[in-house]
């Protein structure tokens, strides 16, 4: 199947299997992606906290298999820290006060 962005592939896995994976599919821009993702309406799936990260970890590959211009990107930065400097996401980001767990930086290192 063929996502826009790894955005939508990441959003769309949170309702797999039913119809809103297709819709969020189906949007054009990653920011829509990630707002109707985000909607707390539409029904996650159960094991979403248990399965995230390997979902998150999946996209990145992929992205970074498919586009090699911002493979090269990413293998130039050695093992220098990575930061998603996100002042409103402690998860995958740094937050506000750069105490987030900065769970992206890490994929990216094991990728």
């Amino acid at each position: 199947m063929y996502w826009p962005t790894s955005e939508h592939y990441f959003q769309a896995q949170k309702f797999i299997d039913t119809p809103h994976a297709e819709q969020i599919r189906l949007v054009k821009m990653p920011k829509d992606a990630a707002r109707m993702g985000r909607e707390r309406t539409r029904p996650l799936r159960q094991d979403w906290e248990q399965v995230k990260d390997n979902i998150m970890c999946q996209a990145v590959v992929c992205k970074f298999q498919t586009h090699i211009d911002i493979r090269d990107i990413l293998l130039s930065t050695g093992d220098e820290e990575i930061v998603e400097n996100s002042p409103i996401d402690f998860y995958w980001g740094c937050g506000a006060d750069g105490s987030g767990k900065n769970k992206l930086e890490k994929i990216l290192m094991k990728v």
